[in-house]
């Protein structure tokens, strides 16, 4: 039955160039942004992934721009100290020199003036956006290092950030202050009773025990000697240029572990020699108390330990290079002095100059990964989400035909109806 008020024909071509026209947009909109899926309504869960991975680009490449950062803080340092170091070679040979009786040591001792004063401009200009990874002489807590935003890790539990951490490397002048009250809670767990010991045995071990196993910036440790063992004199103050004989300070700085106060204390008995002592940490006592041991090669028959721990509000934290202040060549037994304290001061800028070049060196490595990684992810969203500009070239060219053919088919049906006026002619 044919009617001129219903045109079936019509109705379904109509409809299949509507769907034509809806996908003919939808291969524009693809053109156009270069997406497949450019909103949430053309495919939200491969939008959502998306978005979440565009953040994380987005974060890495700030974490990029703090690695950048830190690795150029890291980088003044590291040449400074490698400067301070050669300069510190440099006095060791005027102090070689001063050796000889037959040299001008008032000229020596004037041109190791000037190199220790060109060492403090070069500490004192190894900063990099107003820090300086050579001073490290404060006893705020944290102060002694730098986190450097180096990772973004996400898990099931959420994102955390990930830092390296850069420990700062003390080469100043700065003249260390013991504190002056008492720590009460020091013991000497070899005998059970604080204070002085007599040593019977060769390679007798001597222990510290630490207030509760912690170390704090600014509490003050001391060892006395009543009398020499090996390289361990009591007539110079073991090279600390200590004004009282025999006497070895040192005050913890900001991040020192009870390893390092051990290692620092070691290095003065020792008096830049051979090994005259070697200090580990070890549980001290049944109790299990934390506390340093110190264990000597060389017979300590008949020589009195002293153990001491201080601590005030007017305690300084001393330069890593504070013994470089009082060097003076000037006589022979200053020469001899300075000597010996030279190569340990070679010693602190060059372990300072190869921890800066090893976190510079785990920066680098980082920043690459960091580099490559977010290389990676931006090639995981362009697949999910780019459009194949081939495929829709091609598609494009498929469906203007299909419109084409259906703007066609809707004109032949709508003419139908004029075939029905021939049966009234």
């Amino acid at each position: 039955m044919s009617s001129i008020l219903t045109n079936n024909g019509a109705m379904v071509a109509l409809q299949t160039l509507k769907t034509i026209n809806s996908r003919l947009a939808e291969t524009q909109q693809e053109i156009s942004t270069g997406k497949s899926v450019a909103t949430a309504k053309d495919n939200s869960a491969v939008w959502a992934i998306s978005k979440v991975m565009e953040a994380d680009v987005k974060g890495f490449q700030a974490i990029s721009d703090s690695l950048n950062l830190g690795q150029s803080t890291v980088a003044v340092a590291r040449q400074a100290a490698e400067t301070v170091s050669e300069l510190l070679t440099d006095i060791k040979g005027k102090i070689v020199s001063a050796q000889e009786e037959n040299v001008d040591r008032e000229k020596i001792q004037a041109d190791i003036s000037a190199l220790r004063d060109q060492i403090s401009a070069v500490v004192g200009a190894a900063q990099f956006n107003g820090l300086n990874l050579l001073s490290n002489v404060s006893l705020t807590i944290g102060s002694g290092e730098i986190n450097i935003l180096s990772s973004l890790d996400r898990s099931g539990d959420g994102v955390s950030a990930s830092d390296i951490t850069v420990r700062k490397q003390d080469l100043s002048f700065q003249e260390q202050v013991l504190g002056t009250t008492a720590v009460a809670t020091l013991a000497d767990y070899v005998t059970g009773t604080p204070a002085a010991i007599t040593g019977a045995d060769t390679s007798a071990a001597r222990t510290l025990t630490f207030m509760g196993g912690v170390v704090e910036a600014g509490i003050g440790y001391q060892v006395t000697l009543s009398t020499p063992v090996g390289n361990a004199s009591v007539g110079d103050g073991g090279g600390d240029f200590s004004p009282s004989a025999g006497v070895y300070e040192y005050v913890a700085r900001d991040g020192d572990t009870a390893q390092d106060v051990a290692t620092e204390l070691a290095k003065l008995i020792n008096n830049g020699q051979a090994d005259t002592v070697t200090a580990s940490v070890n549980s001290a006592n049944a109790a299990g108390d934390t506390g340093l041991e110190f264990s000597f090669t060389d017979s300590t028959d008949g020589v009195t330990f002293a153990f001491a721990a201080y601590q005030s509000t007017d305690a300084v934290v001393g330069g890593g290079l504070s013994q470089l202040a009082n060097i003076d060549v000037t006589s022979q037994d200053g020469a001899d002095s300075a000597l010996l304290a030279v190569e340990g001061l070679i010693d602190v800028a060059i372990d300072a100059g190869a921890a800066f070049g090893s976190g510079q060196g785990r920066i680098e490595t980082q920043l690459d990964f960091v580099s490559g990684l977010t290389d990676a992810l931006k090639s995981g969203i362009g697949t999910l989400v780019d459009a194949d500009m081939e495929e829709a070239s091609a598609r494009l060219q498929a469906i203007q035909v299909q419109q084409q053919l259906g703007v066609q088919a809707l004109s032949i049906a709508n003419q139908a109806p004029q075939s029905l006026l021939s049966l009234f002619q």
